[in-house]
């Protein structure tokens, strides 16, 4: 799924369209979605990503530190190196 059909289902998880070359059909009634909410959607949902990682090697940082230090781990840092 492209970055393009991921943000239409992330605004509204009951669109029907088909794209080709980068040009929407809508389909069965689904209401159009603007290019602009799509592009801005596309953005926040990257960000939200991106965030997602740095949060995850933040916490395995933490961790590590820890461990090497001898205190103890929060569980969602323990959680990160959970094999």
């Amino acid at each position: 799924m492209n970055d393009k059909s991921k943000a239409i289902l992330s605004i509204n998880p009951d669109a029907q369209f088909t794209t080709t070359d980068g040009v929407i059909e809508w389909l069965d009634g689904t209401a159009e979605i603007s290019e602009a909410d799509i592009e801005a959607k596309i953005v926040e949902l990257d960000n939200a990503e991106a965030n997602a990682i740095t949060e995850k090697e933040n916490l395995k940082a933490s961790a590590k530190a820890k461990l090497i230090s001898g205190e103890a781990l929060t569980e969602e840092e323990a959680n990160t190196i959970v094999l």
